[in-house]
């Protein structure tokens, strides 16, 4: 019989040497499929790259689609440092775009600064009153965090889609289901041709690192996390604790909404969240919830999505391939930080007789 324990003592060299071993693995079990296409593997993993980085507009698409990503897992690492499973990062990040786009639409005329300080504001809150839902399920009844979040995001969804296509629908769209578009006062600057998001998620990237690592709520966060009763022996309130940390998460999230509604979408749409709610799950555990990793692995994220679209289109792939290389990717780059961090070991017979006994 074997177990499986934590490593301890891996070296930096020794992890960076299993992840370069994963990806090449991901790119050999990949270049089958790709040969099934009837196309060349090697050809197609330069184009990947060229696709990505090849331009200041193909590098510009990956910051973009980087920025809800990064902030979103800031959001999910917070609740992850708590020990509370957030899957309801999608539903938060449409909430604080059906907040910012409440406001953009009921105020169009107000002043830029204003208008965006106010939507800003308004979709943290929405999206943190959001998670404070389940948070408070967990404190009452101790239900369980993980299928409540992950079933939230669907009633976020569908509220959104009821919108679109009833309450909110566009008079002046043709009949095409779709929200008005805001007015300019609503959409984000931008700075050398990239809405400010950009400079929104790096300033965020070090005051959450110093919030989680310096800061008395962050200690307490932390602590609660390793261990309920600790924190509860050490005089702390967890119920309070856990309420404070998910509406933040929530809010992180819900700022990341308002970002993508104002600064990509300039409205409201089903598509607003796109999955970036899901795939912050994975880049938080990717960066052991270290806020300045959690950047850097977005935007090799985005670089991922967006040389999968270029290939699509100079190959001529269908979609589902790209899915393919794309998931392998991530399956094998998961399985390399599992023998990371874990490892497997025989249990002694002697435990096992001892056990039976």
């Amino acid at each position: 019989m074997y177990r499986i324990a934590q490593k301890t003592g891996v070296s930096n060299k020794r992890a960076a040497l299993y992840r370069l071993i994963g990806i090449i693995g991901a790119l050999v079990v990949s270049s089958i499929f790709i040969l099934i296409a009837k196309k060349n593997p090697l050809q197609v993993y330069t184009s990947m790259i060229n696709g990505a980085f090849g331009s200041y507009h193909r590098i510009r698409s990956i910051i973009i689609k980087a920025i809800p990503l990064a902030i979103t897992s800031f959001g999910i690492s917070v609740a992850f440092k708590l020990r509370f499973w957030n899957i309801g990062g999608e539903g938060q990040i449409m909430m604080g775009a059906f907040g910012a786009a409440w406001v953009a639409l009921s105020f169009p005329d107000l002043s830029k600064p204003l208008l965006l300080l106010i939507m800003a504001l308004t979709g943290f809150v929405f999206g943190g009153l959001y998670a404070l839902i389940p948070a408070f399920f967990k404190g009452k009844f101790n239900t369980n965090e993980t299928l409540f979040t992950l079933m939230m995001n669907y009633i976020a969804i569908k509220w959104v889609t009821y919108l679109q296509y009833n309450a909110w629908k566009d008079p002046s769209g043709m009949g095409f289901p779709k929200i008005a578009d805001f007015s300019q006062n609503a959409w984000l600057p931008q700075v050398f041709g990239i809405h400010i998001g950009w400079i929104v998620t790096l300033v965020l990237a070090v005051v959450m690192h110093i919030f989680i690592k310096h800061s008395k709520k962050g200690y307490e966060i932390s602590v609660v996390g390793e261990s309920v009763n600790t924190a509860r022996y050490a005089g702390m309130n967890y119920k309070k604790i856990m309420l404070q940390a998910l509406f933040l998460s929530g809010g992180l999230c819900g700022l990341a909404g308002m970002i993508q509604a104002s600064g990509v979408g300039r409205t409201l749409s089903v598509t607003t969240s796109a999955g970036a709610g899901f795939t912050a799950i994975i880049i938080a555990w990717l960066s052991r919830l270290s806020m300045p990793v959690m950047v850097v692995v977005a935007f090799l994220f985005g670089a991922m999505v967006q040389g999968g679209v270029y290939i699509e289109t100079a190959y001529q792939i269908p979609q589902a391939v790209t899915s393919i290389i794309q998931g392998m990717i991530l399956f094998f780059v998961l399985g390399t930080e599992f023998f990371i961090r874990y490892k497997i070991v025989p249990i002694k017979k002697e435990q096992e007789q001892g056990g039976k006994e």
